[in-house]
């Protein structure tokens, strides 16, 4: 059937399984001649990524067909959904062929999908192609894909939380950053004060000792004159004290008049 004269994305599609597929034939292939288990688990790991690209296809085919189903002829969309389900069998038939191998080798850490896990290809679900109906390949596909939709929407959440957290612990830095730029700032400006501070006590005590030394001085003036007019007044004709202006005795004030002054 030539999907590409029905549709051009289905065609693509389609192309891009079929080479996932050759890929996981010579990729099972090539696992049996290996002998080294842990290439063998290296491979294994990569065919199972092989697969669940292949299951996102599959899916991607499924609901390109549905938009299309409106357009197309009951016969087209027989022979598409045939397409599909012809894909599904081949990719569950290779998925039972990885669980085989996976179990020799015993290595539960690469079996992504043992016990129903992640990607929904439990191992009870797991059913060969030639025992399995087209409606039971349908549904299985179908729960398949929807339980590798709620891994991937599981993992979504993980990562959108993991940058929430990485936002807020970036924002908190931030503030803490800001908020140490202010304390240097708030300390650069207490030093400053405080030697501005250091200065001015400096000053004001340079001036508090001038301020001492005149009083002083003028202690000693005014003490030496009290001295002097205490000793004029007790001892008036003392010659070796002289006369203080305003304070000479009547005598000496007597003698500046003149006889011949009338």
């Amino acid at each position: 059937m030539d999907l590409s004269s029905i549709n051009e994305e289905l065609a693509n599609i389609d192309g891009q399984v079929s080479d996932i597929f050759r890929a996981l034939a010579n990729g099972f292939q090539k696992f049996e001649k290996i002998k080294d288990t842990n290439r063998q688990s290296r491979l294994l790991e990569e065919l199972t990524g092989k697969m669940r690209e292949c299951k996102r296809l599959i899916k991607e085919f499924d609901r390109e067909m549905k938009e299309e189903e409106s357009r197309n002829t009951p016969d087209t969309n027989r022979m598409v959904n045939e397409k599909k389900q012809s894909m599904i069998k081949e990719l569950n038939s290779y998925v039972a062929l990885k669980k085989q191998y996976a179990s020799s080798l015993e290595n539960k850490r690469i079996d992504l999908f043992d016990g129903g896990g992640a990607d929904g290809f439990g191992e009870e679900n797991v059913l060969l192609a030639s025992n399995m109906t087209n409606q039971q390949l349908m549904d299985t596909g179908n729960r398949m894909m929807d339980e590798t939709d709620q891994t991937v929407e599981r993992s979504k959440k993980v990562v959108e939380d993991t940058i929430n957290v990485g936002a807020e612990t970036a924002a908190a830095l931030k503030a803490q950053t800001e908020q140490m730029s202010r304390i240097v700032n708030e300390l650069d400006t207490i030093h400053f004060s405080i030697k501005k501070a250091s200065h001015l006590v400096k000053e004001i005590g340079r001036q508090v000792a001038t301020d001492r030394c005149i009083m002083a001085m003028l202690f000693v003036i005014v003490m030496g004159v009290i001295a002097i007019i205490i000793v004029k007044l007790v001892n008036p004709h003392n010659k070796d004290i002289r006369d203080i202006p305003g304070l000479a005795p009547p005598a000496a004030r007597k003698l500046l008049w003149h006889p011949n002054q009338r």
